[in-house]
């Protein structure tokens, strides 16, 4: 299994030819077969259907290709409850917790995510990556 974990960005960078570095970038981390959770796909999906106006008949068939090209990991009572401490400790958005959490308890050591300080260690054993400043 990948120890490699991604947030919601990379999914969507994947779909975004404005900005076609990242794209490529976003691309080659998909295609890795990353970790993502349920937390990742919802933010994705708020984004296509609300900012990007995708009907849902494309979000649904998206949403279905990415559980095919990754590895989808449902997120636990035991996440939500390790996602609360990390909001508190690190003092991270809870959205980002439950992202950073579910990494964790999938024994993930990289995090990929533009959003998130780049850098940053979780734990003694999450790094925080953005990808796109490789």
């Amino acid at each position: 299994m990948s120890n490699i974990a991604i947030d919601t960005n990379i999914l969507l960078y994947a779909l975004d030819d404005f900005y076609p570095e990242k794209q490529n970038t976003a691309i080659q981390i998909i295609a890795d077969k990353p970790l993502f959770c349920s937390q990742t796909v919802s933010e994705f999906a708020n984004v296509c259907l609300r900012k990007w106006k995708f009907p849902k008949s494309k979000v649904a068939e998206l949403i279905k290709t990415y559980l095919q090209q990754g590895i989808y990991v449902p997120v636990s009572e035991q996440m939500i409850v390790k996602a609360a401490d990390i909001m508190n400790k690190y003092d991270f958005q809870l959205f980002d917790s439950i992202i950073i959490s579910f990494a964790l308890e999938s024994g993930c050591s990289l995090l990929y995510s533009e959003d998130m300080n780049n850098g940053q260690i979780i734990e003694k054993q999450l790094t925080i990556v953005n990808p796109f400043t490789i």
